[in-house]
């Protein structure tokens, strides 16, 4: 039989509407430092509700309700709970918040408030140590009194020289003790505690504790002995950064390494520190569990300790309940189930007071069931999951009904299948209604197409146009009688046509996506687009998005297409009677941002994001790169992460290998197979913990200075290196073959210089020198030993046998014999002159480096007398003069320039003429002329020097030349004349071997001109 679709038309009541209290906001954990009395805590606690929950006494501490009523210092502010005047010993504990309506009360999670502090050591005095060379040796902290996270650093005879860690020495920041595998005499001095707290930043000392050598001799060689283990077993949290220490004591100095007993290899994220003494796991994970083993070895033998490490998780929600409305005498079952390690346990609360399993009641693990429902058990429920490590409340809301029959939903189809359901709606009548059904005036029974239901359900099946109608549902119970009347109409099933189908479509095109269906005339069918899940808004997005087609077309069509246009579109086509839809993949670019970058935990080194993901844009996320800025890094910068590649269903990874105390912001990108997308917006800035050094100054250097003084120089420390506040150097030297260094601090991180002055340091001695650093956290490495040498003494001897010779009008040639042997070291001479002996620094000085006994003194006037002196020089200065000597400068050279030159080319010969120049009683005799010619194709420069006004050059035709006449004289050179430009001429040249001469004039241009005119003629 032909398949129909009908419409029953029935009048709809409400639904049922549930309004109890739901948390919208709830407290969390606080730990605060105590500054001020001024500073308050606030925990938060927000409910919805109808009517809105009220919060008075609804808040307790520690299971006990806080009376708020004459509270100075306590009160509230809408549900939160403002703590003012904060007090350790009253306000510390656990916080729970209680919303109430006339629907019911629910508890909040729990959260804890704590305070940090740090309390002074107890100042008496510590005993001292004695110990063996040779012998390990354990120095106790003790700490104070404390609450906050706290790091330990060691100061070894006066501050701030920190006790430098290495395989001999280690501070265990889980006990705060200094362990030393080794003793040594450089060991011998007073060591003392120094505690940080890293909270309330609060730093306190401990008394000194005097490390003493006994006199009983060196102790020998002896096995290890492993003095700081971690624990048998050891719980870690999903994500956390979980660090376990391993020291050993022994002779020779242990060292230390690290296996998993089941032989499984360490993954790339996990960091040996501290000469192996700590293994780091940093995003621990299930797979990170196992027995953990620590291996102290020497040439005497070894020592091992082992641990396990297991995996625990906080309480999460698999299963929960929803808010649930039946009828009086009907039962109720609600199971809730949680994941957690270990398992957790359930317990179930009604409006905030425990449930009890007894009667009614019963309660098994997470199930609840309450049999026999009645009006006294409506209420507010919650399911509550907890483990040692969290406990987490799920909350519902419960309704007994006890009315006559209401119809809310009157009737239900299968769609496609051959049967009709019309239903009583069971929700709205309580007790149970008993229902009988009608056809006009007709009662329906039972028969081979039509069966009637307990629950009031009609069915029939192989439903035709002839069981249209009017139908009537009578549901009667106690209470009384309702009824409600609807129209059945059968019409013909509606079938997509053409629906969209997906496609790849490149940026600022237009596409129209089809949707067309047959359905029967009667119905009304209208169309609805949905865009990744939302509706299509055609008004606010009128520039994009546009539906077209007539009664049975719902095209959608979409211009100029952008990148957040790609991804997944629905055509919902409603009639009265069903529902069709259609989907297609518009593929049109790269993801969308991600959203809601967050840093959830950060240390010293790495930080862990979460994020959330943007529209795919038509192609799935296939990865995810993290990028980080500092203020001191240009842009955005691609970071190292775990897991090293970020798969597109990742939300969540750390970034490793940050720098300490720097601060910085995330931004997250995501890729597909059309490419990589815009990045999101930045994350909240956050700031990476202090550590101790871990760059050490470069460059170190120095020297110079003046007498009895060492120079020292280095690189200063970048700041995004610096680790931690109140950063500065340590600069360690002694002089070369000597043990004991000697130090000096310098607390400002901008330094790049030290002097040390003392009368003892002999002059130019060389010093080892080296450079550290340290901040509030501790000392950090040193640099690599550099040698440097102690300021010298000046030359003491002058220069001999100082001659001077003119060379020209503007040069003199000093020489001079070096100075005799003397204890002070020469790196060159400086030649001082000057005209005027009264006055000898007037003038100028030239310097030379290196063993040479003579130099040239250049720039001069010409026809001048001079007066010269030599001195030796070294870094500390220069040493006396010799006795000056004079000289005077030769005339200046002729001014005027060789005039009239004339020239004559034939083939390749050049033939220069011009007119002799007569030098001026002031000025130098003419000796000859120098002929000066420049090659453009290589642009090397020849000469030929001649007495007479004449020459004659040999040139290569294909190339251009310029050509300038200069007189000689004892003088110098003089001026030159005006430049010939000899151009290329070997193609015009080639017809002819007459020669070409020209008479040259001081205006260049009628060269050009007659050359021009000369080659034009010829060619003709």
């Amino acid at each position: 039989m032909k398949l129909m679709h009908i419409t029953f038309l029935m009048p709809v009541n409400a639904d049922t509407k549930f309004l109890g209290p739901s948390w919208k906001k709830e407290p969390e954990d606080i730990i605060l430092p105590i500054h001020s009395a001024e500073q308050e805590a606030v925990l938060a606690c927000e409910a919805s509700g109808v009517p809105s929950p009220q919060y008075r006494y609804e808040w307790s501490l520690n299971g006990t309700l806080i009376d708020l009523h004459g509270d100075e210092r306590r009160r509230l502010s809408g549900g939160n709970l403002i703590i003012t005047g904060l007090d350790r010993d009253q306000d510390s504990g656990v916080y729970q918040c209680t919303a109430s309506n006339n629907r019911g009360t629910i508890l909040s999670q729990r959260a804890t408030l704590q305070f940090a502090y740090l309390e002074n050591f107890k100042t008496q005095t510590r005993s001292a140590v004695n110990v063996r060379e040779g012998q390990g040796v354990v120095l106790l902290c003790g700490t104070p009194l404390h609450s906050g996270e706290l790091t330990f650093t060691w100061v070894f005879s006066e501050y701030p020289h920190f006790v430098q860690q290495d395989s001999r020495r280690f501070v265990s920041q889980e006990t705060g003790n200094l362990y030393i595998a080794k003793v040594e005499p450089s060991d011998v001095g007073n060591y003392t505690c120094v505690v940080n707290n890293t909270i309330t930043k609060e730093r306190v000392f401990s008394s000194p504790t005097p490390l003493v050598l006994r006199n009983d001799g060196a102790m020998g060689e002896y096995e290890p002995k492993i003095e700081l283990h971690f624990p048998d077993t050891i719980p870690a949290a999903k994500g956390s950064t979980l660090k376990l220490e391993c020291f050993a004591l022994g002779n020779p100095v242990p060292k230390i390494s690290w296996r998993r007993t089941s032989d499984i290899s360490f993954p790339n994220k996990v960091k040996l520190k501290n000469s192996n003494a700590i293994l780091e796991i940093p995003s621990f994970q299930q797979e990170d569990t196992g027995t953990y083993e620590c291996i102290a070895e020497n040439s005497r033998g070894k020592n091992a300790a082992r641990g396990r490490l297991s995996f625990h998780a906080t309480p999460h929600w698999l299963q929960t309940m929803t808010d649930t409305s039946l009828s009086i005498e009907e039962n109720l079952f609600w199971e809730c189930k949680a994941n957690g390690k270990p398992k957790p346990s359930y317990s179930w609360l009604k409006n905030g007071e425990t449930l009890i399993s007894e009667g009614r009641v019963q309660i098994e693990n997470g199930a609840l069931s309450i049999s026999s429902l009645n009006l006294s058990d409506c209420g507010m429920y919650q399911c509550v999951a907890e483990n040692k490590h969290g406990i987490i409340y799920s909350s519902t809301e419960l309704m007994v009904l006890g009315t006559t029959s209401v119809f809310s939903l009157p009737f239900q189809i299968n769609g496609d299948q051959i049967c009709l359901y019309l239903t009583a709606s069971r929700p709205h009548a309580s007790p149970r209604a008993i229902s009988l059904w009608k056809r006009g005036t007709e009662i329906l029974q039972r028969s081979e197409r039509i069966s009637l239901f307990p629950n009031g359900t009609l069915k029939i099946a192989n439903v035709t146009k002839r069981d249209g109608g009017s139908y009537t549902c009578i549901a009667k119970n106690q209470f009384g009688t309702a009824s409600t009347t609807g129209r059945l109409i059968i019409t013909e099933p509606m079938r997509i046509r053409q629906g969209p189908s997906s496609t790849e479509i490149t940026v600022g095109e237009s596409i129209v996506l089809p949707c067309q269906v047959t359905a029967d005339p009667a119905l009304d069918v209208a169309f609805f687009w949905a865009f990744n899940g939302q509706p299509i808004d055609f008004h606010q997005d009128a520039d994009h998005f546009e539906r077209v087609g007539g009664s049975f077309s719902g095209d959608l069509m979409i211009r100029n297409i952008q990148l957040n246009h790609g991804g997944k579109y629905i055509c919902l086509i409603d009639t009265d009677v069903e529902s069709l839809s259609a989907d297609a993949i518009l593929v049109s670019g790269p993801p969308s941002p991600p959203d809601l970058v967050v840093v959830e935990e950060v240390t010293d080194s790495t930080a862990q994001l979460s994020w959330s993901p943007g529209q795919d844009n038509g192609s799935p996320i296939t990865g995810y790169v993290i990028q980080a800025r500092t203020p001191f890094t240009v842009g955005w910068q691609a970071v190292d992460t775990v897991p090293e590649a970020i798969n597109g269903n990742t939300l969540t990874a750390t970034v490793v290998g940050l720098n300490a105390w720097v601060e910085y912001e995330f931004r997250v990108l995501a890729s597909n197979s059309v490419g990589m997308g815009e990045p999101s917006p930045p994350s909240t800035k956050i700031r990476t913990e202090d550590a101790m050094p871990d760059t050490a100054p470069t460059d170190v250097g120095g020297g110079g200075g003046t007498k009895s003084e060492l120079v020292i120089t280095w690189e200063p420390v970048p700041e995004e290196l610096q680790n931690a506040e109140g950063f500065g150097y340590i600069i360690a030297f002694r002089s070369v073959g000597l043990v004991t260094w000697t130090r000096a601090v310098i607390s400002s991180p901008s330094v790049t210089r030290y002097v040390f002055r003392n009368d003892t340091i002999p002059p130019f001695s060389p010093f080892n020198v080296k450079v550290g650093a340290f901040n509030n956290r501790g000392e950090g490495p040193f640099s690599s030993i550099a040698t440097v040498f102690s300021a010298e003494e000046v030359p003491s001897v002058a220069p001999e046998r100082v001659s001077a010779k003119s060379l020209s009008a503007a040069d003199i040639e000093v020489t001079w014999e070096p100075t005799a042997s003397t204890p002070e070291r020469v790196l060159g001479y400086e030649v001082v002159y000057w005209e005027d002996d009264t006055k000898p620094d007037t003038v100028g000085k030239v310097r030379i480096t290196g063993n040479y006994t003579a130099v040239n003194v250049s720039g001069l006037q010409g026809n001048t007398q001079y007066y010269l002196a030599v001195c030796a020089f070294n870094t500390a200065g220069t040493g006396p003069q010799s006795v000056p000597v004079n000289v005077t400068t030769k005339k200046p050279p002729p001014g005027q320039p060789p005039q009239n030159v004339e020239w004559n080319l034939i083939g390749s010969q050049l033939v220069l003429q011009w007119d002799p120049v007569i030098a001026l009683e002031t000025e130098s005799e003419v000796t000859g002329y120098i002929v000066l010619y420049r090659r453009h194709r290589n642009n090397d420069m020849y000469s030929i020097i001649t007495n007479k006004t004449s020459v004659e050059l040999t040139l290569n035709l294909n190339d251009n030349y310029v050509i300038q006449i200069k007189t000689l004289s004892e003088g110098g050179l003089g001026e030159g004349s005006e430049p010939i430009h000899i151009h290329q001429l070997s193609k015009s040249l080639s017809h002819s071997t007459e020669p070409l001469h020209i008479l040259t004039t001081y205006d260049e241009i009628y060269i050009y001109i007659y050359i021009y005119i000369y080659i034009c003629i010829y060619l003709q």
